[in-house]
């Protein structure tokens, strides 16, 4: 099972603090083990890839880059079968993320810096005869895009915890897992070509 990580407070990176407002302190086991809340380990596992994520995210720029991206290429699929292993009982209707949009583009910007020449990929319908810039898949863009969705749901699961696991799973269906597919598509390409790290 995954190690928990305690929800950070103190120490968020300053576009975290910009995204969403700083959370409680709060033990993830004392809040899925509420009284007739029943969780079961794939949940527990699940916050504790999230998390794991969402610190990569905020920890991106200030260490070894190299490395960073080697780590995010390894929690991806692991995101992936937890979310998609994870039974949500009621699912939300319609699938809502409110993310400051002026900190969303300063994380983008900070990913996109970092990431360089390994940012841009071909998605399917791009024309190759546009030359690099038919490229409309961006490697930023998608790690951005999980990390806003999961990083507002680890907010809301202090207050709602079952609600928070529907979220990241409607999210998902509607949104950030297309990002999620496309990221490791294109980092497994990078590795192919020996350019992760």
């Amino acid at each position: 099972m995954t190690q928990l990580l305690p929800l950070q407070s103190a120490g968020v990176s300053e576009h975290a603090a910009l995204v969403f407002p700083p959370a409680t302190k709060r033990n993830d086991v004392s809040a899925m083990n509420k009284p007739g809340l029943p969780f079961e380990s794939s949940a527990l596992e699940l916050v504790g890839i999230v998390r794991r994520y969402c610190d990569l995210i905020d920890g991106s720029g200030s260490g070894d880059d190299d490395l960073w991206l080697r780590d995010v290429a390894s929690v991806l699929p692991r995101l992936q079968a937890a979310v998609t292993s994870f039974e949500s009982e009621g699912r939300f209707e319609s699938h809502r993320s409110s993310t400051d949009l002026d900190a969303r583009f300063e994380l983008f910007s900070r990913l996109r810096t970092l990431l360089a020449g390994r940012d841009g990929y071909w998605l399917e319908y791009d024309r190759a005869h546009d030359g690099d810039d038919g490229m409309s898949g961006s490697l930023a863009d998608d790690l951005t895009d999980i990390y806003c969705e999961l990083k507002h749901g680890l907010h809301a699961f202090d207050t709602d915890p079952k609600r928070a696991l529907d979220a990241w799973c409607v999210g998902y269906e509607c949104h950030w897992g297309q990002h999620l597919v496309d990221a490791q598509r294109h980092l497994s390409s990078l590795a192919a070509k020996g350019r992760i790290d």
